[in-house]
């Protein structure tokens, strides 16, 4: 779905699949390659993506994000900008561990974390909100007086903590947001109406273009 009128889109792409995201390994800040498997999906996202005329890409420093962003960078002559505020949540002391050894060692803290807690993640990582308060910081900075289409690609966890604060939901309700399958993305759009101007979720976990909606009041 698409409100195409929308003078600014933001496009939150995840990066492609690695052997870590295969094994159900937290990555976190974890500087891990994409795999054969992911090198595929992001070219092929990247040929869907590309129809969208993006203005600017924005990456995530880590490795696996800049080598999904160069891909689409390659079919747009585009620069990919680089910007850690859009890294994945620090894991602390679960990262390169599995979801079975974090419960083994940590589960309470694990679960109340896992079923959308804003505890520390590890121990000594990042609580959702944290990483909620830098990526978006990043996503309005970046945003403000431009018009046009932004991709910005970054990590599973970071994107739905995006979207839960952009959207306004209390953070105990962040989980209701489905994850993003690797190399797929989420499409905000800013709309505007009589008292101002607020996100639109256009698009969640896709892979293909957002197509115009017609006769939805929620969006004229």
């Amino acid at each position: 779905m698409s409100n195409s009128s929308s003078p600014i889109r933001v496009v939150l792409w995840r990066h492609g699949q690695t052997d870590w995201n295969v094994e159900n390994r937290f990555q976190g800040h974890s500087d891990i390659p994409l795999n054969k498997v992911g090198e595929y999906q992001v070219v092929q996202a990247a040929e869907v993506l590309a129809g969208l005329k993006p203005n600017r890409i924005i990456s995530s420093d880590l490795i696996r994000a800049q080598s999904t962003a160069a891909a689409l960078a390659n079919l747009t002559n585009l620069k990919v900008e680089i910007n850690p505020g859009l890294r994945e949540t620090n894991g602390g002391l679960w990262e390169g561990k599995t979801g079975t050894e974090n419960r083994a060692t940590h589960g309470e803290l694990f679960a109340n974390w896992y079923e959308g807690g804003d505890e520390p993640a590890g121990v000594t990582g990042e609580r959702r909100s944290d990483v909620a308060k830098r990526a978006v910081s990043v996503i309005e900075k970046e945003t403000a007086n431009f018009t046009g289409t932004i991709v910005f690609v970054t990590h599973g966890g970071t994107v739905r903590s995006v979207l839960g604060s952009i959207l306004k939901l209390p953070i105990a309700q962040w989980g209701v947001i489905g994850g993003l399958s690797n190399a797929c993305w989420s499409v905000l759009e800013l709309t505007k109406h009589h008292t101002g101007s607020r996100w639109y979720l256009a698009e969640h976990n896709a892979g293909s273009l957002p197509e115009p909606v017609f006769g939805d009041d929620a969006v004229n």
